[in-house]
């Protein structure tokens, strides 16, 4: 999405909310492409992700962030937390995602985030096409207005596009005026290595299940570029050696599905062929070991 209009206007725009509101699915349509992978549980965002979109004289820079809950947990849940409310410092403008007529103590948790920032904030009403009655919205939206921190309110369907551009448009107003931050043909900030390996744990979070998900990790040991192909090995790290038998699955089955999957969002991103190699490991207790998360990629940003 770029086109040869002068930036005039330019910032950061943070997007935060509890797990599972669709702020992933949110960035991805803004940008207008598949950066941040999506599933329907919690903790899928660990990392914070840049995209960005210039158009119309605009280049909005939306920070993607982990869900914000509450308590401490394990290592990997303060690393969490971490990223998700240090988003809110240094940017121009946030977007507090909440999900159509619910309301939560997580939700609350995030408001007071919001308030406490002082950042320029417009309320985002995501998943209005799973509410029938619209008129079911008044009661949530009447209580975001009365919060008296949002300067706008913008109903939309990040997952069908609805009222998406209307939503930019608001970006754009709020935004202050400045010139291009990155490249006007830039969309993020990451890496296609980093991107390989979201991918596959994209995977791994759709078809496991219990407590396997949330220990699950991906780390990319070679990325290949080679004229009409490109080869990837990445390694799953698991915590447990029960675990790596549940990743491979009988036979091999549920890492190949895994692979296969992963592959075809590969070679769309990539346009090229792809030949990737996955390989279970096991890393004890990773998730509550601040020595390990960094040594995996999870670092502060």
């Amino acid at each position: 999405m770029t086109d040869t209009t002068p930036v005039e206007h330019s910032g950061y725009v943070a997007i935060v909310g509890r797990p599972n509101v669709g702020k992933s699915t949110l960035i991805n349509r803004l940008v207008g492409q598949k950066l941040a992978i999506t599933s329907p549980k919690p903790q899928t965002t660990r990392h914070r992700l840049l995209g960005i979109r210039t158009e119309g004289g605009v280049q909005a820079v939306f920070v993607d962030t982990p869900g914000i809950h509450p308590g401490q947990g394990r290592a990997l849940n303060r690393y969490l937390n971490r990223t998700a409310t240090g988003a809110l410092e240094g940017v121009d403008l946030a977007l507090m995602v909440v999900q159509g007529t619910h309301w939560t103590a997580d939700d609350q948790r995030v408001l007071e985030l919001v308030k406490a920032s002082g950042r320029p904030a417009v309320a985002v009403v995501n998943k209005i096409d799973l509410v029938p009655n619209k008129a079911a919205l008044f009661p949530q939206l009447e209580q975001l207005g009365a919060q008296g921190c949002f300067t706008e309110i913008v109903p939309v369907s990040a997952r069908k596009g609805s009222n998406v551009e209307r939503l930019m448009q608001v970006v754009g107003r709020l935004l202050p005026a400045g010139g291009e931050l990155f490249p006007e043909d830039q969309v993020t900030d990451r890496s296609l290595s980093f991107m390989a390996a979201e991918l596959v744990r994209e995977k791994l979070m759709r078809h496991l299940h219990q407590e396997l998900p949330y220990v699950c990790t991906v780390g990319i040991e070679t990325f290949d570029e080679q004229p009409g192909r490109t080869e990837i090995s990445a390694i799953i790290w698991v915590e447990r050696p029960s675990h790596k038998g549940i990743v491979i699955g009988k036979g091999g089955a549920m890492l190949k599905q895994v692979g296969s999957e992963a592959r075809a969002d590969l070679e769309k991103l990539l346009e090229t062929h792809v030949f990737l190699q996955l390989v279970v490991r096991e890393k004890s207790g990773w998730t509550d070991d601040d020595v390990a998360l960094r040594t995996l990629g999870y670092q502060s940003e």
